[in-house]
């Protein structure tokens, strides 16, 4: 259990390094995991008119698999449709709307994340 609490730490840590770099760059963190049955979207945001439906995607220096190799075509889907559940939900069905991933490559010791902003995969 110890291994799944970690990595929910983790994971907690890149959210809220990317909820910083969206607010450095102008965006408004609207609500951060929105859980539906089928998923969970890790943060919603508004930058200007647009709802902004952002994924993260944290990874350690070990890792197999670079933070952006981990956003495929089958994980874009499910997050477009978890978005359209969030805007049926809300009721905001009417407002434009895009998906886009935040990337968290961290060093060996965690100090020195490199953040990315992968835009509008929608």
């Amino acid at each position: 259990m110890a291994g799944k609490d970690a990595r929910a730490s983790f994971g907690k840590l890149g959210e809220d390094l990317a909820c910083d770099e969206l607010r450095r760059r102008g965006y408004r963190i609207v609500d951060r995991r929105f859980r539906t049955r089928c998923g969970e979207l890790d943060i919603i945001a508004r930058d200007g008119p647009d709802i902004v439906f952002i994924e993260v995607k944290t990874r350690n220096s070990q890792s197999a698999v670079r933070a952006e190799q981990a956003m495929t075509p089958a994980k874009v889907n499910r997050v477009e449709q978890l978005a359209m559940a969030y805007l049926a939900d809300r009721e905001l069905d009417d407002l434009p709307w895009r998906i886009e991933v935040v990337t968290i490559q961290t060093d060996t010791g965690g100090l020195r994340p490199r953040i990315s902003l992968i835009r509008d995969l929608s």
